[in-house]
């Protein structure tokens, strides 16, 4: 079996051009000052984008996640901990950028309002 940071680093090595494209606007605390990981592990799984600040998963699918039940006991897995996690399909990030970063811009928002989860 390999090994997690090996595994981790195999897997930023490979991204998608969504991924990539994702990663462009969450680095370096671009989007609202809020610090993002990639490819980061929570328990068995290797989830996308993570922010520990805000506990929030950011998943980039391709057509092959469709029907993926996988995918439904994963995002169960991650809320039963106390994250949230947002979905979006390659070609939503590849074709409407903005609108991916205000979604999860919003996500981040409802987190650090009071009464939210900060």
């Amino acid at each position: 079996m390999e090994p997690s940071t090996d595994r981790a680093r195999r897997l930023r090595r490979n991204q998608t051009d969504a991924e990539r494209k994702l990663w462009g606007r969450l680095r370096d605390r671009r989007l609202l000052g809020v610090k993002f990981y990639r490819q980061y592990s929570i328990g068995p799984f290797f989830v996308d984008f993570f922010s520990l600040e805000a506990r929030l998963v950011i998943e980039v699918d391709g057509s092959q996640h469709a029907e993926d039940v996988g995918d439904q006991s994963r995002t169960e897995f991650l809320t039963q901990l106390g994250y949230r996690v947002l979905r979006f399909w390659n070609n939503e990030v590849l074709g409407n950028i903005e609108g991916v970063q205000e979604a999860i811009a919003d996500a981040l928002v409802e987190f650090k309002r009071p009464g939210g989860n900060s």
